[in-house]
């Protein structure tokens, strides 16, 4: 495969059939929003403190970066004090601003660099390197920034002492990202930015600069909008548990949990939870309980037992909506009876890896049929034996062949785990503690039964 020396990692784990998980578990703050958290924090008028942030390795990219600009954060757990110093007060950093593996933290810091005095420097792993960023390039510039690329991939070289204007601008793909991007650079813009979206996407950047007293023209799902300048309030904020994390739950207690589990203060904003419709019309038994608010943000409790799943055609509306879901969906259709089909999610072929390539390939090794199109993918579900799969360093493609351990015929080896820590860095630990039986390794060995 082309993306084959994409990551160093070197570790893996062992994936092993279990006679049912259940209990109750918490997973780590949001990533989304930890990461807009710290990016507008850093920029409002004042001390921000925010609850829950995911300490992984993406968000301290984020935080690591607004650090080295000159912003004071302080980060004791999951707790994180932010001094902002305003649109104006950021300064220019000694050197090139690794981002790692986060095309979140890439694309959104992007957009607010566009407006500095300063030129900067964006980059990140082979990974990221790799990842097209066109997307958001193009807009900006259309903005006044200017940002040179190779080919339209990183690093981004971004000058300063550009005067942004607003534009209306359509996305040629819902993306959250890039719509972020474009609301960021426009708060230092001069008049309205308009961003229009062909469906809906996340929207806790618009949520989040409401809070902190930005007025918004616009917020629906086809157009949002702001008018710059703009400046933004300090807010406290508890960050929601990952709905993205809940999902390797959410599908671990339909496959193997007899007497139910529950996933406590999940994140259940309805631009994230289409995995929750579609596996629901899988048969899946889901019930959200205690729902609530954090801050802006809708909360509830997840409750899930084992449910005889049946394979459907995916909604394509539903796929922006599930997005970084759809390797747990894929391994959940592994174990359906029929076909179970999704086209319209071309996007995958574009984080970080081709998960619709990977999983593809992933599923066939472990005895399932599949087909691979253009922008989607056909599984017949059947029975899942045990083998040997590749990650391609994917943090989402990794923990969602620890799932299809669960219930499998035998044990399933994943090579290339290390990137995990990107987004759930204690999931192992959290998995174990809910009964899966997962086994680390440093380097490859021999698989055994």
């Amino acid at each position: 495969m082309e993306n084959d020396s994409l990551t160093k990692s070197s570790g893996g784990f062992f994936s092993r059939p279990v006679k049912t998980v259940g209990g109750e578990l918490v997973v780590p703050g949001d990533k989304s929003i930890s990461h807009r958290a710290i990016l507008l924090g850093s920029i409002s008028d004042g001390i921000s403190n925010f609850q829950g942030f995911l300490n992984s390795d993406d968000c301290l990219a984020t935080m690591m970066a607004l650090r080295s600009m000159g912003v004071h954060i302080n980060l004791e757990g999951t707790d994180v004090r932010i001094v902002g110093v305003g649109l104006q007060g950021l300064t220019m950093p000694k050197k090139q601003l690794d981002l790692g593996n986060s095309g979140t933290a890439m694309r959104l810091l992007a957009g607010m660099l566009s407006a500095q005095s300063f030129s900067s420097v964006l980059t990140g792993d082979e990974s990221l390197r790799a990842r097209p960023m066109k997307r958001v390039t193009v807009p900006l510039s259309k903005m006044g920034s200017v940002i040179n690329t190779e080919d339209g991939l990183p690093p981004l070289r971004i000058q300063g002492g550009n005067n942004l204007v607003g534009i209306d601008y359509t996305l040629p793909i819902a993306s959250a990202q890039v719509k972020s991007a474009l609301l960021i650079a426009g708060l230092w813009a001069k008049g309205p930015t308009i961003v229009r979206s062909p469906g809906p996407s996340r929207d806790h950047t618009e949520r989040m600069l409401k809070s902190m007293g930005v007025g918004m023209l616009n917020h629906s799902e086809e157009v949002v909008s702001l008018d710059g300048p703009a400046t933004l309030k300090p807010t406290d904020q508890t960050i929601p548990g990952d709905f993205s994390s809940a999902a390797f739950f959410i599908v671990a207690g339909l496959l193997a949990s007899h007497e139910g589990l529950l996933i406590r203060n999940v994140g259940i904003n309805p631009t994230r939870t289409g995995l929750l419709t579609i596996l629901k019309k899988m048969g899946g038994s889901i019930d959200l309980l205690n729902k609530r608010e954090f801050g802006t943000e809708p909360v509830a409790d997840i409750f899930v037992k084992k449910s005889k799943l049946k394979g459907i055609e995916i909604d394509q509306n539903l796929v922006p909506l599930a997005i970084d879901e759809f390797p747990v969906i894929f391994v959940a259709a592994a174990y359906a009876d029929g076909y179970t089909t999704v086209a319209g999610a071309q996007e995958l072929r574009y984080k970080e890896s081709d998960r619709l390539h990977v999983m593809s390939i992933g599923l066939q090794e472990i005895g399932i049929e599949t087909k691979e199109i253009d922008d989607g993918l056909i599984i017949k579900g059947g029975v899942v034996h045990g083998g040997c799969v590749d990650s391609y360093g994917d943090h989402r493609i990794a923990m969602s062949f620890a799932v299809a351990g669960l219930a499998s015929q035998a044990v399933i080896q994943v090579k290339r785990t290390d990137e995990v820590s990107t987004s759930f860095p204690n999931f192992l630990e959290l998995a174990n503690s809910s009964g899966f039986a997962i086994e680390p390794f440093i380097a490859a060995k021999p698989l055994k039964g």
